[in-house]
């Protein structure tokens, strides 16, 4: 059994972390306090919503690496529930990224915006009168809570149990 993940499960890793933490700031930050009038907001959406297809795309292919590569066996921290629940969280975290693009998908199209984004169409009066904007509002909080547990858990592995357990996501040889 490997001790570390796939090289290439490693990059997408890495690579999809940066682009949700990007979107998710853009997203949570500069488009709330942007009024939809801004002309600035319709560069700054075209964008999100390449990043978010993008991020899509990438997590896709990130499961079937995972599907057809061997990796490190699961994790265990001393604690019976924690490791069950882990499994739980990781897959929440493919989970809600993937709802996360396909609610802004659902959003971008009964609203429009690949009008606006790639034409000369209007944005539209307020986001929040399409449904999916309240699931793409709801999806980002919890994934923002999740990464944050996320990242919690690697840091108790990595400067309480002291496990070299942060190895696995990095590279060098399997």
């Amino acid at each position: 059994m490997p001790t570390r993940y796939h090289p290439l499960l490693v990059a997408l890793h890495w690579l999809v972390a940066i682009l949700v933490i990007m979107a998710l700031v853009a997203g949570t930050l500069v488009f709330s306090d942007m009024p939809n009038s801004d002309p600035d907001k319709v560069i700054a959406l075209r964008i999100h919503a390449v990043m978010g297809l993008t991020i899509g795309a990438l997590m896709l292919f990130r499961l079937v690496v995972r599907w057809r590569s061997r990796h490190p066996a699961p994790a265990t921290t001393g604690f019976a529930l924690a490791d069950r629940l882990a499994p739980l969280a990781h897959g929440a975290l493919y989970l809600l990224v993937l709802l996360m693009v396909a609610s802004g998908i659902g959003l971008a199209v009964l609203s429009g915006l690949p009008g606006a984004l790639f034409g000369d169409a209007p944005l539209p009066a307020d986001f929040h009168d399409f449904a999916p904007r309240v699931a793409h509002g709801l999806f980002a909080d919890l994934l923002i809570a999740l990464i944050v547990l996320h990242v919690v858990a690697a840091l108790y592995h990595a400067l309480v149990r002291r496990d070299g357990l942060l190895r696995r996501m990095t590279f060098g040889a399997r």
